[in-house]
């Protein structure tokens, strides 16, 4: 089933181990209806050796009632797997597949095409570190190209493989490609992604997707699985801020009290002086535990319990930063938010949020602007509808810590939940505290209008006692 290894007969034990210690890729396949996401996953689990005998016996049986190539297997089915998806042959929601080779292991996340599954699409590409969106070579960048591409972007995915899918239905052509990469490129120039490539193949012929192929000559580039297994995504981890936000506090017994959750960010080390948000109370870390024992430092995504040298007051939703981090507390901030329910966000109604690890209730007090995906371009709106984008004022019932999200996506995101029916209706990338010094716009300061309101009066009626107010009041 595997790729090939002859340590895996000859010395099993070592195989695990090497295998264990691989670092891992998540990304996802994204792009318009019919784009061909998932035969070209079914071409690369195909290519890989990573289809169990059975597996492949069953898809072939089944290709012949709901395949789409003909007399050929068809490698989409592996991934498409509901009987509405077979029926239809589109993808409807997110199918997630592991497979591995020598030098990395892959969790690939198959997202839909279609405009009504775009949140689908979102919840795929909030864990992946690589995007790649794919492009019918007939047809060119389509209006959904450019909504994931935006979304994928949106949720800070640093890198994007373009695949110009279907080049077997254009002769190989290098000149349809080269109008293909320069229309994208127009079109990326107001995206953030530092790393975009572009590679030209065939999923249904398996051209350029595991190895080079020989029809396209002019092709000098890397098949897509060669750029897979050597994009650098060390870097993209943020290791000078440290965020542990607690989501559980383990006293198995009166002599340990430990801190548990998962490093969002930044590095931990035993005898690091650490703050606690949002009491501000200063320790050190005494011990770093896990399952298989204490470590000499923690490192983004790992699951730790973190002991302190003095006893303080730290319950769930607490964060744990360095001693010197300055992380603002405010309860009001401004997001981009993906609206995922097809009742339209309500201004000022009352949501629940999960921010982190913390739960409370919030509201929407205004949106700046909602986001044309086509044109990348700002349109005002009252409200948000379903799949809509828009930068939004957020205002919650209690002050938390402030992180964007490009600086830190495990502690600057958040999700909105209704109120009675329990939905997650939207998500959200945190970009700020909102304006006005921490205050929602429209929003009364009270404490600011006492003070004016004294010194208004103190002025015009300098005689006025506190009975003259009230009887004037009335």
């Amino acid at each position: 089933m595997s790729h090939a290894s002859a340590m895996i007969s000859e010395d099993i034990e070592t195989y695990l181990k090497e295998h264990e210690q691989k670092d891992l890729l998540r990304f996802i396949t994204c792009g318009s209806v019919d784009d061909g996401k998932s035969t070209l996953i079914g071409r690369l689990l195909h290519d890989s050796k990573m289809i169990y005998e059975d597996q492949l016996a069953a898809i072939t049986k089944a290709s012949k009632t709901s395949g789409t190539t003909g007399d050929a297997v068809d490698l989409a089915l592996l991934v498409d797997g509901l009987q509405s998806e077979r029926e239809q042959g589109i993808t409807i929601d997110v199918a997630y597949r592991f497979f591995s080779t020598d030098k990395r292991k892959f969790i690939i996340a198959d997202t839909p095409g279609h405009e009504q599954y775009t949140r689908n699409m979102a919840t795929g590409a909030s864990t992946a570190s690589l995007a790649v969106i794919l492009i019918d070579a007939r047809h060119g960048v389509q209006t959904q190209t450019r909504r994931h591409s935006y979304i994928a972007d949106l949720l800070g995915i640093q890198h994007l493989v373009i695949a110009v899918n279907k080049m077997d239905l254009v002769d190989y052509s290098q000149e349809r490609f080269e109008e293909i990469v320069a229309e994208y490129q127009a079109f990326a120039e107001n995206l953030n992604a530092r790393d975009i490539r572009f590679v030209p193949l065939s999923a249904l012929a398996g051209d350029n997707v595991v190895n080079n192929s020989d029809k396209m000559p002019w092709f000098h580039g890397e098949p897509l699985l060669s750029l897979l297994e050597t994009v650098e995504i060390s870097h993209d981890s943020n290791l000078s801020d440290l965020r542990l936000p607690v989501q559980y506090v383990n006293r198995p017994n009166l002599d340990f009290r430990g801190y548990c959750g998962t490093l969002a960010a930044g590095i931990l080390r035993p005898g690091q002086s650490v703050k606690v948000l949002p009491s501000d109370k200063v320790s050190k870390v005494s011990r770093i535990v896990t399952f298989d024992g204490n470590l000499d430092a923690a490192w983004p995504g790992q699951a730790i319990t973190v002991t302190l040298e003095d006893e303080i007051d730290i319950s769930r939703g607490d964060w744990i930063v360095a001693e010197d981090a300055e992380v603002p507390l405010s309860n009001a901030f401004e997001a981009d938010i993906v609206w995922m329910h097809e009742v339209p966000l309500e201004l000022s109604r009352l949501y629940d949020l999960k921010l982190a690890t913390r739960d409370l209730s919030g509201q929407v007090q205004a949106i700046d602007y909602q986001v044309d995906v086509n044109t990348l371009k700002q349109k005002e709106a009252s409200c948000l509808d379903l799949n809509a984008i828009g930068r939004c004022q957020i205002e919650l019932t209690a002050e938390v810590p402030v992180d964007d999200y490009r600086k830190s996506p495990g502690t600057g995101s958040f999700i909105i939940i209704d109120r009675l029916s329990n939905v997650t209706v939207g998500v959200g990338m945190i970009r700020g505290v909102a304006r006005g010094s921490g205050q929602v716009a429209g929003r009364v300061n009270w404490d600011s209008f006492e003070i004016e309101l004294n010194a208004l009066i103190r002025k015009h009626f300098p005689h006025w006692g506190a009975k003259d107010i009230l009887e004037n009041l009335r």
